[in-house]
């Protein structure tokens, strides 16, 4: 168990520090582009539009970093407050402070937020922004000489006995051997930190003396990637076999080198061919003198062709990097493949231990979707199914229904549980994350993953297929929600309670609706959320952690800035009478990537919530409600605007 919480610990810093630095690639990109171009020894020579590089790399690319990273851990707020503190070290030292970016970034955010959190509620009405500006004026202020007079000569020292090092390596002939860190580390998540953090400052440095630099090609050569994709075209299996061609495209020309940690995980013996291949091309690098004047980002040929000083060896150099290093991996890859026990490789799987490791969703997570199945002719039921069967899936059959019924298409949408799904399911759709789940469940069904609920374009396409499938003389739509559910008339709430007692008055009552609120994540709001439940007395108390262990399975996040977290499956028995409480966030919170404005808590006992969440889902669906109610002043006001979704 300790084992694990330092892997989980180590992925998940992986993982921040690469937030740090993938949303700024962009401008990476614009000023390799500008020195590739502009340099005395680049493509188009021009000292006046040379003068940009120095400022860029100085200055422009370590308070993007140092914003970003302070804007995740305390939004804008502790952005402003990061970029502050990181002026102090970019002008305490003469390299490319990316490194104490990384740390001042993330530590003026950190601090801003416990100073909030401290005054919270301390501030008289009227001097709210006297205070957040000045407490963060002050306070940057104060972070920014730290780090001009600690930070920036430490990690001026630091960078010293790294520069040190790497001539050490390089004089000695061992540089090959960094890939022994640096090729696991990608699948870690850590080869932001390492490349743009360590790598890139010292390259800077070495390209400022000599035009170019080795160390820009020790994390983006594709080639030990491309070589392990290669080996699964030829010697894999099912459907990892099948997709391997287009990975290698994404992953070659396309520069997203995560495409192939999937297949790294499903045989981690290929690790040794991820690190034989690096090896092989840093050594051919060395030996034929190979570097770039500016980093390759993303690490993509293309990427590496437009910053290669223009000249023939130059050109032969890097290519036969790339080239070696491909065939090297490919040979101990496919040695692997055809020796070790074969069998069909999930590649399903793989991909989604990688997102876990990630901690969010991978951008290339479709690139490994399954089949969906064959569209079913005579189409009478379409099945929403989510984890629990109370929520997300709920609220997405509510959309669905309607939409089938303005189409008049004749065909009955329910939701269910995973578990509770029929076997003569014909249509089942689930969000992205489940959908192997429900394959397993149904295999003959076909299947629509959405990733959002309240407005996937999969719902307009799923009818036009319908519609040109003549399906709409079948049966009738289900019209009521509490029909969905079987059971539901059969069933009292609880005792001494029956089902038309409970109507939408006890599901949302004012003092549940929660205005103008704040948190700094999204388990933080998640237990509020169920803490209000509890105290409302829909549920009990251990209800609140499997409210988080359900977001924790997949995302409660719906779309259109909506959140529901709700119960696990098992949970239900914790649930004593149907009930709602909503928390409107203007500022809004994170949910996985998404920000979160409007958080709806449910607790759902035998369908009786149905009907109310039909309504919410109808009101939701329409960003401009989105808006009205986050923007209301009262409770009232936002449950007469979700009300007219249940008129």
């Amino acid at each position: 168990m300790a084992h694990f919480n330092i892997k989980v610990a180590v992925q998940k810093f992986g993982n921040f520090l690469s937030s740090m630095v993938m949303p700024n690639i962009s401008a990476f990109i614009a000023w390799g582009l500008i020195t590739a171009l502009f340099i005395p020894s680049g493509f188009l020579p021009n000292e006046s539009l040379a003068k940009m590089v120095t400022p860029m790399v100085t200055f422009l690319l370590p308070l993007l970093i140092g914003y970003t990273g302070g804007k995740l851990i305390h939004d804008h707020r502790g952005g402003v407050v990061g970029a502050i503190a990181t002026m102090g070290v970019i002008v305490g030292s003469d390299i490319p402070m990316f490194l104490g970016a990384m740390i001042m970034g993330p530590f003026g955010g950190y601090a801003i937020k416990k100073f909030d959190q401290l005054i919270e509620g301390k501030i008289k009405a009227g001097f709210e922004m006297l205070v957040n500006n000045f407490s963060a004026g002050i306070l940057g202020g104060l972070l920014s000489i730290l780090s001009f007079l600690a930070i920036g000569p430490a990690v001026d020292v630091f960078t010293g006995w790294l520069v040190a090092g790497v001539d050490w390596l390089v004089g000695t002939g061992l540089l090959p051997l960094t890939s022994i860190l640096i090729e696991p580390a990608k699948v870690l998540f850590l080869n932001n930190a390492i490349n743009h953090g360590v790598l890139s400052p010292i390259g800077v440095e070495q390209v400022k003396q000599t035009g170019a630099s080795i160390l820009f090609l020790l994390e983006s050569n594709p080639g030990p990637g491309i070589g392990v994709l290669l080996a699964y075209c030829f010697f894999g299996k099912g459907t990892a076999k099948k997709s391997a061609p287009g990975a290698a495209i994404i992953h070659f020309f396309g520069g997203i080198h995560e495409i192939y940690f999937p297949y790294i995980l499903m045989k981690p013996m290929l690790f040794l061919a991820v690190i034989l291949g690096g090896m092989s091309g840093v050594f051919t690098l060395v030996l034929l003198g190979g570097g770039l004047f500016a980093p390759a980002s993303p690490g993509s040929i293309l990427a590496i062709t437009a910053v290669t000083p223009h000249n023939a060896g130059a050109y032969v150099a890097n290519f036969a990097g790339v080239i070696v290093a491909a065939l090297v991996s490919f040979i101990v890859g496919a040695f692997i493949l055809k020796t070790g026990k074969q069998s069909e490789e999930n590649i399903e799987d793989a991909a989604k231990k990688m997102q876990e490791m990630k901690g969010k969703k991978s951008s290339v997570a479709d690139v490994f979707a399954s089949d969906p199945g064959t569209m079913p002719t005579n189409v009478s039921k379409i099945i929403f199914a989510c984890d629990a069967g109370m929520g997300s899936s709920a609220m997405g059959a509510s959309l669905l229904r309607k939409k089938v019924k303005e189409a008049g298409l004749n065909i009955a949408v329910t939701n269910t549980a995973i578990s509770n799904i029929p076997a003569d399911a014909q249509i089942v759709i689930t969000q992205e994350e489940l959908t192997p789940r429900a394959q397993n469940k149904v295999p003959n069904a076909y299947h629509v993953s959405v990733d959002n609920f309240l407005s996937s374009p999969e719902y307009d396409a799923l009818l036009a297929r319908l519609q040109d499938d003549g399906t709409d003389e079948l049966h009738e739509i289900v019209e009521d929600a509490e029909e969905k559910v079987p059971g539901v008339r059969e069933h009292s709430i609880e005792p001494g309670i029956n089902e038309d007692e409970q109507d939408d008055n006890e599901l949302l009552r004012e003092e549940n609706v929660f205005l103008n609120q704040q948190f700094a994540n999204k388990e933080e709001a998640i237990r509020f959320a169920g803490r209000a439940l509890f105290n409302a007395g829909y549920v009990k108390e251990s209800y609140i952690e499997a409210m988080i262990a359900r977001d924790e399975l997949t995302s409660t996040y719906m779309g259109n800035d909506v959140a529901i977290p709700h119960g696990t499956e098992e949970a239900k028995k914790d649930v004593l009478k149907s009930g709602f409480t909503v928390l409107q966030i203007p500022d809004g919170v994170d949910f996985d990537g998404q920000k979160a404005r409007l958080i709806f808590g449910i607790a759902g006992k035998d369908g009786t919530h149905l009907e109310i969440l039909s309504g919410i889902a109808v009101t939701c669906s329409e960003m401009e409600n989105i808006e009205k109610m986050v923007k209301a002043t009262s409770a009232r006001e936002l449950m007469d605007i979700i009300n007219v979704g249940n008129n």
